[in-house]
């Protein structure tokens, strides 16, 4: 039986496609976050340069520690170690509410079907642990790690001009970075 938009947006099924979407993004951008750190491939303007050292691998030193610094890195000690972090603590952060988000919502979702059909509704951690639940989840992750996996490696030999994630056209394919 159809329903109106504004039902629609209220109903399990829009939470859980939602969080679902929602959750593959944010562990997409949170592990390339975390693995540009450790993972070097060169020729892609993805990667830092293995051989050189980069500005953001630097510790902030006292001359930098000025009034227009962030207050984690004027104030130091378990602020400034978190902050250093903080790009992949947000984005894993989010991933985490997300997972949670579409765990909530899918089993309202899949409770919601069950009933339909007769069927006895579920708990969190049975659907958490059903082979529907990680479809949907898998379903989106592969998707988009396959996207990153692709500007990677094909960053390597093709080029977009004027985008600052592609080396200039004119760069062998063996340079690393813009």
């Amino acid at each position: 039986m159809p329903i109106a938009f504004t039902q629609y947006l209220q109903t399990g099924a829009f939470g859980e496609a939602v969080f679902e979407n929602w959750e593959s993004e944010f562990l997409q951008m949170g592990l390339y976050v975390i693995l540009t750190v450790f993972l070097f491939q060169r020729g892609s303007s993805e990667s830092k340069d293995p051989d050189k050292k980069e500005e953001v691998d630097n510790e902030p030193s006292h001359s930098q520690q000025n009034q227009n610094a962030p207050l984690p890195v004027r104030k130091g000690g378990i602020l400034l170690r978190l902050y250093n972090y903080s790009l992949s603590i947000a984005f894993m952060g989010l991933f985490f509410i997300s997972f949670a988000g579409h765990a909530i919502f899918g089993l309202r979702a899949y409770n919601d079907e069950a009933l339909e059909h007769g069927q006895r509704a579920t708990t969190l951690f049975g659907y958490v642990s059903s082979s529907q639940f990680w479809f949907e989840s898998f379903q989106n992750w592969q998707s988009e790690f396959l996207a990153i996996l692709c500007i990677v490696v094909l960053s390597i030999w093709l080029r977009q001009k004027g985008s600052p994630e592609s080396k200039p056209v004119a760069a062998p394919h063996s340079s690393t970075g813009g």
